[in-house]
């Protein structure tokens, strides 16, 4: 059984889903919609699919669609598609309002359709290669870095680029954020250029998060810390390092580089260092294969609608902390 799929916008990362469903053996690519004509004949052309001339032909040619647009469309569309019965893949953010977003999770809800929001860095190789680790962290610094892109400038930096990090802190530390802090400044836009915030969970987790599109050097790290585990990830180069306190005897630290011991009265510790093995998984394709194994097999989505409503919640509290301080000044 294959899955009827559109997608709907076909700007560079549009025709980056295009390009991935149509390798997806699941999935049949049924079309495309794009405002602009020429755009969709590129993607046409590239994928052997066709055009649509408007979203209501498409809706009623597919069983799911990609919504890659401007974030300010995103809740118009999927709410369209949703009541036509249409399960959805939402890029991040999935909308630009928290009430657009409470909306595409009860609609969904309502109507028994899937939701999945692109927050692709939870498919990154270095992510993935901690699953076999119990990653419950208790201090998380984390550094998001681009060099100035014109695109993506609509909304700020929080919105753009922490919100990845947002999203896979919520998903590891599965606690309520208690306190936020945070600081930022528009440098070259008219939107937020760089943020810090500082998440207090009610675990007693605290997460210290950067992000900025004014940087020289692009960096994509996060360093996590937990009790007897020290955890740094580099999402650009999909690579995970673990360093970890383990009794002697531990079955589990066999073929790692042994760093030092440690004895606590009668307890042999050693500390162990290892590189978990990495996968060769194309992110964007894995996040896509999943969405419509989740369809095609009637089971949740990895990254629901509620899910990109909380990232979504966090993101706006903090840049509502950072105009609030600066109307303190």
């Amino acid at each position: 059984m294959t899955l009827p799929v559109g997608v709907i916008g076909t700007g560079h990362l549009g025709s980056l889903h295009a390009k991935m469903y149509a390798d997806i053996p699941s999935v049949q690519l049924t079309g495309v919609f794009d405002e602009d004509p020429a755009r969709a004949a590129a993607v046409v052309a590239e994928c052997g699919t066709r055009a649509f001339g408007s979203l209501d032909e498409l809706f009623a040619s597919v069983k799911a669609v990609s919504i890659v647009t401007p974030t300010k469309t995103h809740a118009a569309i999927a709410l369209q598609a949703i009541e036509k019965g249409l399960h959805v893949f939402i890029e991040k953010p999935i909308t630009t309002t928290i009430p657009e977003a409470r909306s595409i999770v009860d609609r969904s809800a309502a109507k028994r359709v899937k939701v999945q929001v692109g927050h692709i860095e939870r498919f990154n190789p270095a992510i993935l290669a901690l699953e076999k680790y119990n990653v419950r962290p208790m201090f998380v610094e984390s550094h998001r870095l681009s060099q100035f892109n014109p695109r993506g400038t609509d909304v700020a930096v929080v919105l753009d680029l922490m919100i990845h990090d947002i999203d896979i802190i919520l998903s590891l530390v599965g606690s309520p954020v208690a306190k936020i802090e945070a600081n930022g400044v528009s440098v070259v836009s008219d939107n937020l250029d760089i943020a810090n915030a500082r998440l207090q969970f009610e675990n007693g987790c605290v997460a210290n998060v950067t992000a900025s599109r004014i940087s020289q050097k692009k960096m994509r790290k996060m360093r996590m810390f937990q009790k007897d585990a020290y955890i740094s990830v580099d999402f650009s180069e999909g690579l995970a390092e673990v360093f970890r306190l383990v009794d002697e005897d531990d079955p589990s630290a066999t073929s790692t580089m042994m760093l030092g011991k440690i004895e606590s009265g009668a307890k042999h510790r050693k500390i162990v260092y290892e590189q978990p093995e990495i996968k060769e998984v194309n992110a964007l394709k894995y996040e896509l294969e999943l969405f419509a194994r989740s369809v095609l097999d009637d089971t949740p989505t990895v990254v629901t609608a509620l899910e990109g409503l909380q990232a979504l919640q966090i993101a706006h509290d903090i840049m509502e902390r950072i105009q609030q301080q600066k109307m303190n000044l």
